[in-house]
């Protein structure tokens, strides 16, 4: 079994603590659904989000999926002229067997702008 990272990022509407649980455990289940993971599987998670998000911890909302085990840690998104606002990203460390050319990234919302050329790109109106 091989050790992948997989990234993800998602876009919030606004910056309440409601909304930041809902858009990152959306990413979180995403990023498992398309790649065949369960928490097991996770070695790590690093989120960033930018620096006008300060309602909740991302890494909170993994932990309500149960993500108890797994080392979770947030930090601040560089901040560059002209970025998107209210963006959370992630990176996990995945035990898989899925080659590294198979590994699907998820982009919700905005943030399906970030990166085009790497993801499968999912919006809100994808069905569950």
């Amino acid at each position: 079994m091989a050790v992948r990272a997989v990234r993800g990022a998602t876009q919030l509407e606004e910056d309440s603590r409601e909304h930041m649980l809902e858009r990152v455990a959306e990413m979180v289940a995403d990023v498992m659904k398309s790649n065949g993971l369960v928490v097991d599987d996770f070695i790590s998670i690093l989120f960033t989000s930018t620096d006008d998000l300060v309602s909740e911890f991302p890494a909170y909302a993994a932990r309500l999926l149960g993500f108890t085990d797994v080392p979770l840690m947030c930090a601040r998104e560089l901040e560059i002229t002209d970025s998107l606002p209210r963006v959370v990203r992630m990176m996990a460390h995945v035990e898989t067997d899925l080659p590294r050319a198979e590994i699907t990234h998820s982009y919700l919302h905005g943030a399906a702008a970030l990166r085009r050329d790497l993801a499968r790109v999912h919006t809100s109106d994808d069905e569950a």
